[in-house]
């Protein structure tokens, strides 16, 4: 599976070399365009259909904005319900973080890609709080910087269908390099 990844991500381009900022804050010499990749309805539905097979659970979902078209996609391969879990709580209309019922399912949270893993803890804070039951959490890509560990620390299993080492050639490789 790790080179089938591997193969998807190179094949579109998602691999860049710069000076870039991460989300974590973290500065790094390169840089992970998963949402590059998940642009490209093939590509999107290969990643899906791994995820779908190798995974059980009742919803999946993702958080905003990455994880949303993955959600979407496992969801139409799997033929389960997603959920979304919004960037910042909405206020009006129907309030909450949450889009979709999670209350007392197994949920599966996906992620483009980790670095210290703080949007996937928020996302999966916010599913406890509504009552899911959520124990792993999938990335495309983790750039072993943290993610698994942090998770770890709250009962969630990390599960990357690739790491950034596996992408980039360099065992150990991570977002310092």
């Amino acid at each position: 599976m790790v080179t089938e990844i591997v193969q998807i991500l190179r094949e579109c381009g998602a691999v860049e070399y710069g000076d870039f900022v991460l989300a974590s804050g973290e500065r790094s010499t390169y840089y992970l365009d998963i949402k590059k990749v998940i642009t490209h309805p093939h590509a999107l539905q290969r990643i899906a259909a791994l995820i779908a097979k190798r995974y059980d659970f009742d919803v999946v979902a993702g958080v905003a904005v990455g994880g949303v078209p993955l959600a979407v996609a496992v969801s139409l391969e799997s033929r389960k319900p997603f959920a979304i879990i919004r960037s910042q709580e909405k206020e009006h209309g129907k309030a909450g973080k949450i889009i979709g019922d999670v209350e007392r399912k197994r949920v599966l949270l996906v992620e483009d890609v980790t670095t210290s893993g703080g949007s996937v803890l928020r996302g999966t804070n916010a599913l406890r709080e509504a009552g899911a039951h959520v124990d792993t959490v999938v990335v495309v890509v983790d750039r072993e910087a943290g993610a698994g560990e942090n998770l770890a620390r709250q009962g969630i299993k990390l599960e990357p269908l690739a790491r950034a080492s596996d992408i980039l050639g360099v065992p150990g490789e991570n977002s310092n390099r």
